[in-house]
């Protein structure tokens, strides 16, 4: 056991992979997360294959793609039964794992193999509604928001400051800063070594809700954005504008906001929660230090998905751009565990990667059923298919993307497009019909094809695409999760 590090998995909910001062964003501060990604090994090609909360949580817990966990959309309510798990698995090979903060999972006290779970989820419509059953209710079973009422009163809640859970709108946190959500899994991550059996190696999820809305920071993080001249968001020649000017006054819409004003506070709330987030990390850094920890363990940082933040007029996720699929992705830890440090891994990675790098690390078995590998030698992936069912405006989108270009296919409308990530890391121009890409484009829509030949939904014969089938959000022909040797 001495020779096996301790695994800390630090995860946000969506933090689009551009937003680190490491990554090159010429707005964002995060002194904390440079120093990890600086020091350790650095992933630039990270995606979420299925970009929203539930789909890209459960391949993150194991192993699998969205075809093989069954959740190709979001849809909350649906039992999470799988008999293979990350914090399972590593129980199995000794580990003490403990998860603070967000899971997303149904139900909310599924702990999904983990030895203990102190839950915060964020605000959740699902499990607010009237008539959701006591025990399954968040007021009760979220232990952050059961902490707030004890803290402030039974009418304490995160939407006090008038911010909405998906909307675009911002403003700073109406408490003092130690009640915010962001604080608390800090805290209770940091309690957690205090709590620790020193003779087990341990797993331990922090998992923060933000930068996820509501763009709630503290004022100071407000302050350090407000009088920046921020980079306008990303516009390309194939934006909807019409669907922008009908959709872009709703505060809680797939679009971003019309009013350019409006934009730029979404901006700086946003670009607040990341720093924020950032400066509790650091928190969790200096525990690490003070318990004499951080020469036996490894730290891995990445986000479930991304924030379209107004690029292309869009907001929130689900969609193939890299605002929303492209997440940010590091390994810290000492040399002995990760190899040499400050680096930079061009591999084509994603969260299904995330439970054999840890199991990896513990020196546990991977089982032969997981589509990830481990990202501590190199990942062997040349392209990603990913997907998410969209009902607004039939944007339910297939898409192939690889370190260099990405295609896109919308299976309800028969639109595709395709970027030339290196030359267009915006997706500024859609190629689709430009003549010296039309060999690649066949190529990509070939393997798209290939990809989808067994799909419950019909999408393709192997050969080709087929369009107007009824998407799904989770299938229903998955072969058994309980049993992973099915696979």
């Amino acid at each position: 056991m001495a020779d096996r590090p301790n695994i800390v998995l630090i995860m946000t909910d969506e933090m689009r992979g551009d937003c680190m001062g490491f990554a090159g964003h010429p707005d964002v501060k995060t002194p904390y997360l440079d120093t990890l990604a600086s020091q350790g090994v650095y992933f630039p090609h990270a995606y979420s294959s299925c970009p929203t909360c539930v789909p890209a949580r459960a391949i993150l817990h194991t192993g699998l793609s969205q075809r093989h966990t069954g959740k190709v959309g979001y849809q909350d309510g649906v039992d999470w039964n799988y008999g293979c798990t990350m914090a399972g698995e590593l129980a199995k090979a000794g580990y003490y794992t403990q998860c603070v903060g967000k899971m997303h999972v149904h139900p909310l006290r599924n702990y999904l193999g983990f030895h203990n779970v102190e839950l915060h989820d964020g605000y959740l419509h699902e499990y607010r509604f009237a008539g959701v059953d006591h025990y399954g209710n968040q007021t009760y079973a979220d232990d952050y928001f059961y902490w707030l009422k004890e803290q402030l009163g039974a009418s304490a809640d995160v939407t006090d400051s008038g911010m909405d859970c998906n909307g675009w709108t911002a403003r700073p946190w109406p408490y003092e800063e130690k009640y915010h959500p962001t604080n608390w899994v800090a805290s209770r991550s940091i309690d957690f070594l205090r709590r620790r059996d020193p003779r087990q190696p341990f797993f331990l999820m922090a998992s923060f809700v933000r930068p996820h809305a509501p763009y709630d920071a503290p004022q100071w993080y407000f302050d350090l954005y407000k009088d920046k001249d921020l980079r306008p968001p990303f516009r390309g020649d194939w934006d909807d504008q019409e669907f922008l000017r009908q959709k872009g006054r709703t505060f809680n819409n797939c679009t971003g906001p019309l009013d350019p004003e409006l934009i730029r506070q979404q901006q700086i709330g946003y670009y607040a929660c990341i720093t924020h987030v950032d400066h509790q990390i650091g928190r969790l850094l200096m525990a690490l230090t003070e318990h004499r920890l951080m020469d036996n363990t490894v730290i891995l940082f990445t986000s479930d998905h991304g924030e379209m933040l107004s690029d292309h007029g869009w907001d929130r996720k689900s969609l193939p751009y890299e605002g929303s699929a492209r997440i940010p992705m590091l390994i810290w830890g000492p040399e002995k565990y990760v190899g040499p440090g400050g680096r930079v891994d061009e591999s084509l990675v994603e969260l299904r990667d995330v439970m054999p790098t840890c199991l990896d690390l513990a020196g546990a078995p991977i089982p032969a059923h997981l589509d990830g590998q481990s990202m501590l030698h190199g990942v062997d992936r040349q392209w990603l298919h990913g997907e998410h069912t969209f009902w607004v405006n039939n944007a339910s989108s297939q898409f192939i993307v690889t370190t260099r270009d990405k295609f896109i296919w919308f299976s309800q409308r028969n639109e595709e497009q395709y970027f030339d990530l290196e030359k267009d890391p915006h997706e500024t121009h859609n190629a689709i019909h430009d003549p010296e890409y039309q060999d690649r484009i066949a190529e990509l829509r070939h393997l798209l094809a290939q990809a989808l030949k067994d799909s419950e939904e019909g999408y393709s014969d192997g050969e080709h695409l087929i369009p107007g089938r009824t998407p799904v959000d989770c299938l229903s022909n998955v072969r058994d999760r309980n049993c992973p040797e099915n696979f």
